[in-house]
């Protein structure tokens, strides 16, 4: 049965450049969405730009140029990158769009009329220098839990509490550095308490979550749904709340709501209209896929990839406002882990803080790191890891001495001994009877539940041990060899042959993972773009090239990785350890909290007799097990 699907990535923040960090959700996505409309289905992928919020509207006063100016320059940036990481949204837009106002007004206004949307008053800092309420994370001070200094205003980073801004003990602005002071202001809430029926059997209701994010989700029910704040005060760019001048909806209202508003920006667009046309397809029909009712009665679905850290965003937050305002729900959300690199926190004096646009230039292949990815990847939450060493070891291992390897071995001998033609009549039946008893157990119907299930580095283990199983049939024959005797051509033609079928079944496998290298294997073998196997394909039936088939000259493919690039890739993305000049005010805070920790350090001083009293032990960890739902 062909599905009909809508699916979304995280939208970038246009505050900043796309990194290794970005590159995780929208490699993953970008895979499975090419393994569907590999397989025929129907699927529409969309994404944009978060644009709004204070941290725009800040920097683009510092650069001084208007909001509207930055954001379209990191579109235009963000663009750049995606596409050099064959990254193919079908349709990349902004949160700043007409469409995206009206949902938001839309949402919101049946929001209201379901008496969700509370006004009352609240009492939050204000920054005096600058004129302006301050967002939580621009509010700094030591954490009222465990006291670690210069702490944002929602979390500690260092404990991993929460709290209120007002909380925080010795607060300063982190925009002027100024104390900053309380000043009550009416806020808009939205009643998620009101939801948590809903919300309970969406988060328990099959297949919508992986496990362990239901049982994460579980912590926020015990702790009780508190009301959301929605609104923001002036100055503040984005979208102003209908009937409340000076309010703006807060950038998290507005953000997943871009989702639904990039898909409708791209059902009005003429070339998407054309393209369902000549497909013989009626136009895109927004309704059919955001209508409670038609979504349902024509079986579509609607699927997030995000990251675990805005999990509650996705799962609670949004689809409540969806359900309440009669817009349909998830039908799944794909929650994956973060990134490190080199087993740490990416960083940028470390030079692993590492920007896309940083590794385009330095001229190193996208898919290897979108090989390396997939490897890595699977359908948990659960962090990977980003090993250079690895990297290396893994992109030469596999890509270049093991897939490519068969098409550089066999290719040349068919192109100039046998002017390009593969085997023929009763040799290709042999042929195919040679693949089904040595790779019999290799089928596709295995690689697909892989794909579909996002166990990408299943696949890739599954594909490279089909491709060790071709090297060693090729090392056994040793067509090097064979082709020194003039009298064993018919028996080159045939391990030749074989070796290029074999690499064509890798590389439709391998495809989603690296279309660029597929569409250079399709140019060499001469064939059309290559489609998934039918399901009732067996461990070879259509899968080889016809009978006497005739492929093209071989050209390079994958190059290897030189170690040298990835030293020059850190060097190119390490920042110096010198701090960055401090607003004077902030410069004074900075002072004051240095007096303050000398002062308690010197308090906090023993003696070494004391020391000696401290009960200190080392532990060997000697065996460590996955524990089901734990993230």
């Amino acid at each position: 049965m062909k599905r009909r699907i809508l699916v979304t990535s995280a939208l970038p923040y246009a505050n900043g450049s796309i990194h290794f960090g970005h590159l995780v959700e929208y490699i993953q996505t970008d895979i499975w969405v090419r393994f569907q409309k590999m397989q025929g289905h129907e699927v529409h992928w969309v994404c944009a730009d978060d644009t709004h919020g204070t941290p725009v509207m800040l920097r683009a006063q510092q650069e001084g140029v208007t909001p509207e100016q930055l954001i379209a320059r990191m579109h235009t940036e963000h663009q750049r990158d995606f596409n050099g990481f064959h990254i193919g949204f079908d349709n990349y837009h902004t949160t700043h769009s007409p469409e995206n106002r009206a949902l938001c007004e839309d949402i919101y206004r049946k929001l209201v009329t379901a008496k969700l949307i509370e006004k009352r008053a609240i009492e939050q800092y204000y920054d005096p220098v600058k004129n302006m309420f301050l967002p939580d994370r621009f509010i700094k001070g030591e954490c009222p839990k465990c006291h670690a200094k210069d702490q944002y205003g929602d979390a500690c980073e260092v404990c991993g509490s929460a709290y209120a801004p007002t909380d925080l003990v010795n607060p300063y602005s982190a925009v002027s550095g100024a104390a900053p002071v309380k000043k009550q202001s009416d806020h808009y809430f939205f009643r998620l308490g009101k939801c948590e029926e809903f919300l309970r059997r969406f988060v328990r209701s099959p297949g919508t979550l992986q496990h362990e994010a239901a049982n994460k989700l579980d912590e926020w029910f015990k702790a009780g749904l508190a009301d959301w704040d929605i609104s923001r005060d002036a100055p503040y760019f984005g979208f102003e709340i209908p009937d409340a001048p000076g309010k703006y909806f807060y950038v998290w209202l507005d953000a997943p709501i871009g989702y639904l508003a990039s898909f409708k920006n791209l059902c009005r667009k003429p070339s998407a209209i054309s393209s369902q046309q000549s497909a013989g397809k009626q136009p895109l029909d927004f309704a059919a896929f955001t209508d409670v009712a038609k979504a349902k009665d024509e079986n579509t679905e609607m699927i997030h990839f995000i990251g675990k850290d805005i999990l509650y965003f996705h799962a609670l937050f949004w689809p409540a406002m969806l359900d309440s305002a009669k817009y349909r729900v998830p039908t799944r959300i794909y929650a994956h882990g973060f990134l490190t690199v080199n087993g740490e926190k990416m960083s940028k004096s470390r030079g692993t803080f590492i920007t896309a646009e940083s590794y385009l230039a330095l001229g190193l292949n996208p898919e290897w790191l979108r090989y390396y990815y997939a490897a890595k990847l699977n359908n948990t939450m659960e962090d990977i890891d980003l090993s250079f060493d690895d990297f290396v070891a893994r992109v030469n291992s596999d890509l270049v001495g093991k897939f490519v390897n068969i098409a550089s071995r066999c290719a040349t001998f068919i192109t100039r001994r046998f002017g390009g033609k593969l085997v023929d009549g009763e040799d290709h039946k042999k042929l195919q009877a040679l693949m089904d008893a040595r790779f019999g157990s290799y089928r596709p119907g295995s690689i697909r539940d892989f794909y579909e299930q996002r166990e990408f580095g299943k696949v890739t283990r599954y594909v490279m041990d089909l491709a060790d199983e071709a090297n060693k049939i090729i090392d056994e024959d040793k067509p090097w060899e064979i082709a020194k005797d003039p009298g064993r051509e018919a028996e080159l033609l045939r391990i030749c042959s074989l070796g290029l079928n074999l690499f064509k079944i890798l590389t439709t496998y391998l495809k989603p993972i690296l279309p660029r290298t597929a569409k250079e294997a399709e140019s060499l073998l001469n064939i059309e773009e290559l489609r998934w196997p039918d399901p009732g394909t067996g461990p070879v039936g259509t899968l080889l090239l016809p009978p006497g088939h005739v492929i093209n000259p071989y050209h390079h493919l994958i190059a290897r990785v030189d170690p040298k690039q990835i030293t020059a890739l850190i060097a190119a993305n390490t920042e110096s350890l010198q701090p960055a000049p401090q607003p004077h005010s902030q410069q004074r805070h900075a002072e004051h909290q240095q007096h303050v920790e000398k002062a308690e350090i010197m308090e906090n001083t023993i003696s070494i007799d004391d020391f000696t009293k401290v009960d200190l032990r080392i532990a060997k960890i000697v065996n460590a097990e996955r524990v089901e739902g734990a993230d």
